[in-house]
C-alpha cells in the first residue's frame, strides 16, 4: 500500500521551515516511542543539516521500556544527537529539553542572544502537547488527529530559549509499506487516506508475533488467532461488532482495535526495534 497524503498546507509548511532553519540553533524532533524510525521525517534531516538535534521519544509510557532503552542508545551513536524518552504531559521530564538545548549550544549571554529551538515532528506524535507542557499553558492546539498545527509560531520562554513550533509534515509519498502501515496505525495519517480493516489486519498480524500474550489478555481470547484477519474477527465477536446474520463488521472491529492501540490500553507495545531496520 502506497499512501499519498501531502496536503497543500504541508507543502507550505516545508517551505516555511526551510526559511526559518538558518536562524535555528538546535532542532528538537519529537518521535513516537513506539515507532521511532518510521516517525522520523527524512525531509527534516535534509533541512536541519549539521545542527545539534535532540530526539524526543514521546509516548514512552505506552511503549515497551526495554526496547525504548535500545532506541536511546541507537540514536545517541549519531554525532551531535541526544535522545530522551518521556511523556509529553510530564512537566519535569519536558523541562529537561531546555537544559539540554543550552548545553548543546556555545556559551552566550542568553539575555541578548537566546537559544533558538525548532520543535518539529510528523503529525500526532505529541509535539503540540509537549510545547504546551514546557510553556505551562495551552499555547498551541493539540488533538488526537493528524495535521492540526498549520503555521510556524515563535514562543519566547523568557529563560534564554525561544521555541519555533512547526506544523507536522509527512513526506509526500510513503513507499515503505511496513512503515506506512505502522504510521497509519499510530494515527499519524488521516483516516481518509487509509483503509481501517487493511491497516488493522496488517498491524494485528505484526503484533501477534510480538505481543501475543497482551492480545490474548486484552481481548480475553482462549486461542491465539492465526493472522490479522482472524484476530479482527475474534475481537469483533468478543466486542459485539456484528451485522445481521452474525457476521463480523470488520470496519467496526478495526476501528475499535486501532483506537485501543493508539490509546495504549492493550499494553506497553513497541512496533519496531533498532536491529530490524
Amino acid at each position: 500500500m502506497d499512501i499519498n497524503w501531502f496536503p497543500g498546507h504541508m507543502h507550505k509548511a516545508r517551505q516555511a521551515i526551510a526559511r526559518v532553519m538558518p536562524s535555528i540553533d538546535v532542532v528538537v524532533e519529537v518521535l513516537d516511542a513506539r515507532l521511532p524510525l518510521s516517525s522520523q521525517n527524512p525531509l527534516l534531516h535534509e533541512l536541519k543539516g549539521d545542527r545539534p538535534c535532540i530526539r524526543v521519544l514521546n509516548k514512552a509510557d505506552m511503549a515497551d521500556p526495554r526496547i525504548t532503552t535500545e532506541w536511546i542508545g541507537y540514536f545517541q551513536r549519531e554525532k551531535g544527537v541526544k535522545a530522551l524518552a518521556m511523556c509529553a504531559k510530564n512537566k519535569k521530564e519536558a523541562m529537561k529539553i531546555i537544559g539540554l538545548c543550552k548545553k548543546m549550544t556555545p556559551k552566550r549571554d542568553y539575555l541578548f542572544k537566546p537559544v533558538r529551538v525548532m520543535m518539529a515532528g510528523i503529525p500526532n506524535v505529541g509535539k503540540s502537547t509537549l510545547i504546551n507542557t514546557i510553556v505551562g499553558r495551552e499555547i498551541t492546539k493539540a488533538a488526537n488527529q493528524a495535521a492540526i498545527t498549520r503555521k510556524p509560531k515563535h514562543i519566547d520562554l523568557k529563560n534564554g530559549v525561544v521555541l519555533s513550533d512547526t506544523p507536522g509534515i509527512l513526506w509526500p509519498k510513503l513507499q515503505d509499506k511496513h512503515g506506512a502501515f505502522l504510521l497509519a496505525a499510530s494515527g499519524a495519517i488521516r483516516d481518509t487516506a487509509m483503509s481501517y480493516p487493511e491497516v488493522a489486519m496488517y498491524t494485528g498480524n505484526h503484533l501477534l508475533g510480538r505481543y501475543p500474550d497482551l492480545l490474548m489478555q486484552r481481548y480475553k481470547l482462549k486461542e491465539l488467532p492465526a493472522d490479522g484477519l482472524a484476530l479482527l474477527e475474534a475481537i469483533g465477536r468478543k466486542r459485539g461488532c456484528l451485522v445481521r446474520g452474525g457476521e463480523v463488521d470488520l470496519h467496526k472491529a478495526a476501528e475499535l482495535f486501532l483506537r485501543e492501540l493508539k490509546n495504549g490500553v492493550i499494553g506497553h507495545i513497541s512496533l519496531e526495534r533498532p536491529q530490524e531496520r
